[in-house]
């Protein structure tokens, strides 16, 4: 892609935020159903004009709220999800402070966590059993951080406890813990192995803008989004067995194997299960920790 092609897509992007970000910022103060809505918008521009295609096994749990648990591989994650379905991540505190991309996370109604303080848990577990009993779908990256693509981190527990702040509330009888499996899996039509998938990560001390050129000049992306079944999550649940559960599942979904037929890179989106969308963003900079 050409510096004049990539300046193009950033433009109607830039363009889009520009009109949305007031309407959004009244939907959020007004409560309204299109704050869910407008970063989906928003993601799927991105993936539409940048070439990054996903399939997509399973659907999100309904007839109770949903705590999301996925694996973390890149920042091209955050897109890659919130195109999917109106839903709120945490992320780090530190976002909260970057140029531009702050917006971005507020304006998706992020929840921020200061990882560097244990005390700061139990604060970010009221913030999102309230988002959960509220009706909100939240995805949490249990590991903590990201990884080179190849492999599933440990689950940490501790913010699982959002589910159980969640039962708080006397007309929830449960939440659900939703699995999800994020795993590039071809770049141009070719499968990736496991020599080529931390090219796609964005993990340790890498920088973005090299990270962002090698992936414009990699050309498309495939990406499978698996959701498991929900795990019920009720006051009677063992938080660490229900975390270990949703681990177990993730690790299952993200080394299953692909479709057995690849699809043409630039086949035109279908009304068929899987979903065919297009990527490109920015929303990390500097390094990930």
């Amino acid at each position: 892609m050409t510096r004049a092609g990539v300046a193009a897509r950033l433009c109607v992007q830039g363009l889009f935020f520009a009109a949305a970000a007031p309407v959004q910022l009244l939907a959020i103060n007004l409560r309204w159903r299109l704050a869910g809505w407008i970063p989906v918008l928003f993601h799927r521009l991105f993936l539409w004009m940048f070439g990054l295609y996903v399939e997509m096994r399973g659907s999100l749990a309904a007839g109770a709220p949903v705590l999301v648990l996925a694996n973390h591989v890149s920042w091209l994650d955050i897109s890659v999800i919130g195109s999917i379905a109106p839903l709120s991540f945490v992320a780090k505190s530190e976002v909260a402070g970057w140029p531009v991309i702050s917006w971005f996370a507020k304006l998706q109604r992020t929840v921020f966590i200061d990882r560097a303080r244990r005390s700061h848990t139990a604060h970010v577990n009221q913030a999102v059993g309230r988002r959960l009993a509220a009706g909100d779908v939240i995805v949490l990256f249990p590991e903590g951080t990201s990884s080179d693509g190849n492999r599933v981190l440990p689950f940490r527990a501790s913010l699982v406890g959002a589910a159980r702040t969640a039962l708080a509330d006397p007309t929830l009888g449960r939440v659900h813990l939703q699995p999800l499996a994020i795993t590039y899996t071809r770049r141009n039509g070719l499968p990736l192995g496991r020599r080529d998938r931390p090219e796609v990560a964005w993990y340790g001390d890498m920088d973005l803008a090299p990270h962002l050129a090698g992936f414009l000049r990699g050309g498309g992306l495939d990406a499978r989004v698996t959701f498991g079944e929900p795990i019920a999550f009720d006051a009677s649940t063992d938080r660490k067995h229900a975390t270990a559960g949703v681990e177990a599942a993730v690790r299952r979904a993200f080394h299953s194997p692909p479709q057995p037929k690849a699809r043409p890179v630039r086949s035109p989106p279908s009304g068929s299960a899987v979903t065919q969308l297009r990527f490109f963003s920015i929303l990390l900079p500097g390094r990930n920790p």
